[in-house]
């Protein structure tokens, strides 16, 4: 038997594959409740500005459909409700439990209630009909999926005709000095900052490392042309920190 081929990342150590799914749920059990918290202390706020790009890309519009994978608390699919309006759709899923339940206090909280809906949903294994979405995002969550090329043949075949996906991720740095500043703060900085503000190191190391494991920018388009999507682009935010990869279905 081959056993490298039943391994998959989580971070810098290797793991069963059926062992990963469990350990990225401690992860973000560990973390959920102060996660909106954590991600404008690591980003310094500029998250906001990265998902309100991805939002303009999306091209989403009044009585659309949008599924909003990973969805966490609600960044993403709070202003894709916005847009759908009444007549529109958006579905807010997450694998973690605890995501999915601060995610959807959080939208309550703020008064989206109509044109949202909530389901605990797996990535690779989508429970919806081919072709029944005009949008399907993933924010922050493709690199934490066991198989990623799964998940984005998944979200291919949900798509209808004429929709768009959107990968919103931690990327690579273009440039050398941007990388060496950025794996100081990565290593050195984010377990700490964990530590202090959630109690939890070990999390936000695996944050860290999870992110450097993560496809780079032409390896993830190649990805996506391979599971189906024509016209893939990406766009560099902050010297390829982020990434946002773009593909469509005709």
């Amino acid at each position: 038997m081959n056993h490298a081929s039943e391994e998959t990342h989580f971070g810098f150590r290797k793991v069963a594959k059926e062992e990963k799914a469990t350990l990225v749920k401690g992860v973000f059990d560990s973390v959920a409740s102060r996660y909106d918290l954590m991600n404008d202390l690591m980003s310094f706020g500029i998250h906001r500005l990265w998902k309100r790009f991805a939002v303009e890309l999306a091209g989403v519009r009044a009585g659309q459909k949008v599924l909003d994978l990973a969805a966490g608390t609600g960044d993403l699919a709070e202003r894709f409700a916005g847009l759908v309006g009444p007549e529109g759709l958006v579905l807010m899923t997450d694998i973690n439990a605890s995501m999915l339940r601060t995610g959807r206090d959080r939208m309550l909280d703020h008064g989206r209630a109509g044109n949202v809906q909530y389901a605990q949903v797996n990535a690779e294994q989508l429970p919806f009909p081919d072709n029944t979405f005009d949008c399907i995002t993933i924010g922050f969550g493709l690199r934490n999926v066991t198989d990623k090329q799964k998940a984005l043949e998944a979200m291919y075949a949900a798509l209808k005709p004429g929709g768009r996906a959107l990968v919103l991720e931690f990327s690579h740095p273009v440039s050398r000095p941007l990388q060496k500043v950025y794996d100081l703060y990565s290593f050195t900085l984010l377990p700490k900052m964990g530590k202090l503000v959630v109690n939890d190191e070990e999390s936000y190391r695996y944050l860290a490392e999870s992110i450097r494991v993560h496809p780079d920018q032409e390896t993830l388009k190649t990805m996506m042309e391979q599971a189906g999507f024509e016209r893939c682009d990406y766009h560099n935010l902050t010297g390829g920190v982020v990434a946002i990869h773009r593909g469509f279905k005709f």
